[in-house]
């Protein structure tokens, strides 16, 4: 009895020792990307994106807990303008604040998660005019810490935060090709 006690504990130190070592050969950064054509001017795009009042039209996020609390801060629009969310298990709490504006062309976000797990995570929505469409491309960058090494070996974040990606493109997409946005 005690030799397979010895051979579990063994072999239990053995899995958590390989897990450990996969998981220092994560990589240290990360970038998830998504595009979407927009049948609408890069000044109506970047309006919805650049006031963050107005990312309740179509973000992915918004509508996974009808009782987040969601505070502004900062400025109205653009550089300076801050949201901040506490909501349920799938929203988690953080803060968004603008760090970079260029009208029709760009928006920098400072992306910060303070629950379930603590993360600082650079956004860029980056938006080319082509004719009377604009080309969006939304991506996020950031360091994997030891804990999101560990986590990326089970789950797949490209495809789990690039999903939302593309649902809130195409939210954007139906948001900003409405008559009434242009």
């Amino acid at each position: 009895m005690k030799s397979k006690l010895i051979m579990i504990g063994a072999a239990l130190l053995v899995g958590i020792a390989v897990l450990l070592g996969l998981a220092s050969r994560q990589p240290g950064a990360f970038q998830i990307s998504r595009s979407a054509r927009i049948a609408a001017p890069p000044a109506t795009v970047f309006g919805m994106i650049n006031d963050l009042h107005r990312w309740e039209a179509w973000s992915p996020w918004a509508k996974l807990d009808p009782a987040m609390k969601v505070t502004f801060d900062g400025a109205p629009a653009g550089v300076g303008a801050s949201y901040h969310w506490v909501g349920n298990s799938e929203v988690g709490e953080g803060r968004m604040t603008i760090i970079e504006s260029r009208p029709a062309e760009k928006v920098g976000i400072r992306l910060e998660f303070m629950k379930p797990m603590e993360a600082l995570n650079l956004t860029e929505f980056a938006l080319k005019g082509q004719g009377t469409e604009t080309e969006v491309s939304w991506s996020m960058s950031g360091t994997n810490n030891f804990a999101t090494k560990v986590f990326t070996l089970f789950v797949d974040m490209d495809k789990l935060v690039g999903g939302d990606f593309e649902k809130g493109l195409a939210q954007l997409k139906a948001a900003a090709e409405q008559p009434a946005a242009k």
